[in-house]
Protein backbone atom coordinates (compact mmCIF):
# COMPACT_ATOMS: atom_id res chain seq x y z
CA UNK A 1 0.00 0.00 0.00
CA UNK A 2 1.33 3.57 -0.76
CA UNK A 3 1.80 5.92 2.22
CA UNK A 4 -0.63 9.10 2.16
CA UNK A 5 -1.02 11.99 3.88
CA UNK A 6 -3.62 11.50 6.93
CA UNK A 7 -5.21 14.41 8.59
CA UNK A 8 -7.37 13.56 11.82
CA UNK A 9 -9.53 16.25 13.52
CA UNK A 10 -10.62 15.88 17.32
CA UNK A 11 -12.80 17.80 19.76
CA UNK A 12 -9.71 19.39 22.43
CA UNK A 13 -11.35 21.79 25.23
CA UNK A 14 -8.99 22.80 27.31
CA UNK A 15 -8.48 22.04 30.86
CA UNK A 16 -8.70 24.40 33.49
CA UNK A 17 -8.50 28.55 33.08
CA UNK A 18 -6.26 29.87 30.48
CA UNK A 19 -3.53 31.77 32.49
CA UNK A 20 -0.41 33.00 31.92
CA UNK A 21 0.72 31.07 34.73
CA UNK A 22 -0.02 27.92 33.39
CA UNK A 23 3.14 26.57 32.25
CA UNK A 24 5.11 26.53 36.11
CA UNK A 25 3.65 23.11 36.55
CA UNK A 26 6.02 22.13 33.64
CA UNK A 27 8.98 24.26 34.56
CA UNK A 28 7.80 26.98 32.25
CA UNK A 29 7.32 30.63 34.48
CA UNK A 30 4.65 32.45 32.98
CA UNK A 31 3.73 29.88 30.19
CA UNK A 32 0.61 29.49 28.39
CA UNK A 33 -0.22 26.00 28.58
CA UNK A 34 -3.62 23.98 27.63
CA UNK A 35 -4.81 20.86 27.96
CA UNK A 36 -7.08 17.94 26.39
CA UNK A 37 -7.98 15.39 23.90
CA UNK A 38 -5.18 14.63 21.33
CA UNK A 39 -7.07 12.00 19.51
CA UNK A 40 -8.64 9.05 20.40
CA UNK A 41 -7.86 5.14 19.78
CA UNK A 42 -10.29 2.41 18.49
CA UNK A 43 -13.65 3.96 17.49
CA UNK A 44 -14.71 5.27 14.25
CA UNK A 45 -14.24 8.96 14.19
CA UNK A 46 -16.17 11.60 12.16
CA UNK A 47 -13.74 10.55 8.62
CA UNK A 48 -15.10 6.87 9.31
CA UNK A 49 -11.26 6.08 10.28
CA UNK A 50 -10.86 3.71 12.66
CA UNK A 51 -7.06 4.13 15.03
CA UNK A 52 -6.11 0.83 16.18
CA UNK A 53 -5.19 1.34 19.65
CA UNK A 54 -1.69 -0.36 19.80
CA UNK A 55 -0.50 1.58 16.40
CA UNK A 56 -1.60 4.90 18.24
CA UNK A 57 0.22 3.68 21.67
CA UNK A 58 3.09 2.75 19.20
CA UNK A 59 3.40 6.25 17.57
CA UNK A 60 3.06 7.70 21.10
CA UNK A 61 5.77 5.90 22.50
CA UNK A 62 8.22 7.02 19.48
CA UNK A 63 6.81 10.59 19.54
CA UNK A 64 7.80 10.63 23.38
CA UNK A 65 11.27 9.42 22.71
CA UNK A 66 12.08 11.37 19.55
CA UNK A 67 10.36 14.72 20.02
CA UNK A 68 8.66 15.17 23.28
CA UNK A 69 11.73 14.25 25.30
CA UNK A 70 13.68 16.63 23.15
CA UNK A 71 11.48 19.44 23.09
CA UNK A 72 10.84 19.90 19.80
CA UNK A 73 7.20 18.34 19.67
CA UNK A 74 6.17 21.17 17.59
CA UNK A 75 2.79 22.00 15.45
CA UNK A 76 1.57 24.75 13.47
CA UNK A 77 -1.09 26.85 13.21
CA UNK A 78 -3.57 25.71 10.48
CA UNK A 79 -1.60 22.80 8.60
CA UNK A 80 -0.09 22.38 5.11
CA UNK A 81 -0.49 19.40 3.53
CA UNK A 82 2.99 18.59 4.11
CA UNK A 83 4.71 15.84 5.83
CA UNK A 84 7.16 18.48 7.01
CA UNK A 85 6.89 21.05 10.33
CA UNK A 86 7.34 24.41 8.84
CA UNK A 87 8.83 26.48 11.47
CA UNK A 88 8.29 29.84 10.01
CA UNK A 89 4.43 28.83 11.17
CA UNK A 90 5.07 26.88 14.40
CA UNK A 91 2.51 28.05 17.16
CA UNK A 92 3.18 25.47 19.86
CA UNK A 93 4.93 22.43 21.35
CA UNK A 94 3.40 19.37 23.00
CA UNK A 95 4.83 18.84 26.51
CA UNK A 96 3.38 15.99 27.61
CA UNK A 97 1.05 12.96 26.68
CA UNK A 98 -0.95 10.63 28.14
CA UNK A 99 -3.79 8.14 27.90
CA UNK A 100 -7.09 8.43 30.19
CA UNK A 101 -9.44 5.19 28.60
CA UNK A 102 -9.23 5.34 24.86
CA UNK A 103 -8.49 9.01 25.07
CA UNK A 104 -5.34 10.55 24.43
CA UNK A 105 -4.42 13.69 26.14
CA UNK A 106 -2.17 16.17 25.87
CA UNK A 107 -0.59 19.10 27.28
CA UNK A 108 0.61 21.72 24.99
CA UNK A 109 2.57 25.21 25.11
CA UNK A 110 1.69 27.86 23.37
CA UNK A 111 4.72 29.68 21.89
CA UNK A 112 6.19 33.68 21.78
CA UNK A 113 6.00 32.98 17.98
CA UNK A 114 3.64 35.07 15.47
CA UNK A 115 1.76 32.10 15.19
CA UNK A 116 1.60 31.65 18.94
CA UNK A 117 0.39 35.08 19.60
CA UNK A 118 -2.24 34.57 17.12
CA UNK A 119 -3.09 31.76 18.73
CA UNK A 120 -2.75 32.74 22.22
CA UNK A 121 -5.60 35.90 21.02
CA UNK A 122 -7.71 33.99 19.90
CA UNK A 123 -8.04 31.51 22.71
CA UNK A 124 -8.29 34.87 25.20
CA UNK A 125 -11.15 35.84 22.86
CA UNK A 126 -13.24 32.65 23.29
CA UNK A 127 -12.87 32.13 19.74
CA UNK A 128 -13.36 28.19 18.36
CA UNK A 129 -10.50 26.61 17.79
CA UNK A 130 -9.60 22.70 16.56
CA UNK A 131 -6.98 20.32 16.56
CA UNK A 132 -5.67 18.28 14.36
CA UNK A 133 -3.39 15.54 13.93
CA UNK A 134 -1.02 14.92 10.83
CA UNK A 135 0.86 11.58 10.23
CA UNK A 136 2.04 8.85 7.02
CA UNK A 137 0.17 5.77 6.38
CA UNK A 138 -1.87 3.79 4.40
CA UNK A 139 -5.58 2.74 5.35
CA UNK A 140 -7.72 -0.44 4.83
CA UNK A 141 -11.31 -1.26 3.72
CA UNK A 142 -13.45 -3.01 6.30
CA UNK A 143 -16.51 -4.37 5.55
CA UNK A 144 -18.64 -2.02 7.67
CA UNK A 145 -19.97 0.52 4.32
CA UNK A 146 -17.67 3.98 4.93
CA UNK A 147 -15.36 2.25 7.03
CA UNK A 148 -11.26 2.27 7.16
CA UNK A 149 -8.77 1.55 9.48
CA UNK A 150 -5.31 2.86 9.71
CA UNK A 151 -2.50 0.49 8.75
CA UNK A 152 0.77 -0.75 10.70
CA UNK A 153 2.92 1.59 8.71
CA UNK A 154 1.13 4.98 9.97
CA UNK A 155 3.56 7.69 11.39
CA UNK A 156 2.74 10.70 13.33
CA UNK A 157 4.57 14.11 12.89
CA UNK A 158 2.83 16.30 14.70
CA UNK A 159 -0.64 18.04 15.70
CA UNK A 160 -1.25 21.42 14.56
CA UNK A 161 -4.37 24.14 15.67
CA UNK A 162 -6.72 24.85 12.97
CA UNK A 163 -9.07 27.44 12.59
CA UNK A 164 -11.79 25.69 10.05
CA UNK A 165 -11.95 21.86 10.32
CA UNK A 166 -13.77 19.53 7.60
CA UNK A 167 -15.18 17.19 10.44
CA UNK A 168 -18.43 18.04 12.31
CA UNK A 169 -17.89 18.97 16.05
CA UNK A 170 -14.05 19.16 15.77
CA UNK A 171 -13.43 21.97 17.45
CA UNK A 172 -11.48 23.59 20.39
CA UNK A 173 -13.45 26.07 22.71
CA UNK A 174 -12.67 27.13 26.31
CA UNK A 175 -14.37 25.01 28.48
CA UNK A 176 -16.58 28.38 29.65
CA UNK A 177 -18.08 28.88 26.21
CA UNK A 178 -21.51 27.05 24.92
CA UNK A 179 -21.86 25.94 21.27
CA UNK A 180 -23.80 28.11 19.29
CA UNK A 181 -25.80 27.96 15.71
CA UNK A 182 -26.60 30.25 13.11
CA UNK A 183 -25.72 31.44 9.83
CA UNK A 184 -25.00 35.22 12.33
CA UNK A 185 -22.92 33.71 14.58
CA UNK A 186 -20.85 31.78 12.07
CA UNK A 187 -19.91 35.03 10.34
CA UNK A 188 -19.68 36.63 13.37
CA UNK A 189 -17.14 34.93 14.96
CA UNK A 190 -14.82 34.90 11.42
CA UNK A 191 -15.23 38.15 11.74
CA UNK A 192 -13.96 38.15 14.84
CA UNK A 193 -11.62 36.32 14.07
CA UNK A 194 -10.03 38.12 10.80
CA UNK A 195 -9.89 41.40 13.54
CA UNK A 196 -8.00 39.56 15.52
CA UNK A 197 -5.62 38.38 13.54
CA UNK A 198 -4.84 41.96 11.40
CA UNK A 199 -4.64 43.77 15.15
CA UNK A 200 -1.74 41.58 15.42
CA UNK A 201 -0.28 41.81 12.29
CA UNK A 202 -0.75 45.72 11.80
CA UNK A 203 -0.30 46.76 15.07
CA UNK A 204 2.96 48.71 14.67
CA UNK A 205 0.48 50.18 11.73
CA UNK A 206 2.42 48.35 9.10
CA UNK A 207 0.96 45.10 7.94
CA UNK A 208 3.22 42.35 7.56
CA UNK A 209 1.58 40.62 5.50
Amino acid sequence: MNKQLIVEYMPFKPIGSLAESGGAAYGIPGGFVVQGVLQRAGSKNQNGRIYPRNILERECRRYQNEYIDQHRALGELDHPESSVVNLNNVSHNILKIWWDGDDLKGAVQILETPSGNILKALFKAGITLGISSRGLGSVKELRSEGTVEVQEDFELICWDFVSNPSTHGAFMRPTHMHESVGTSTTTNKYNKVNSIITSILCDDGKCRI
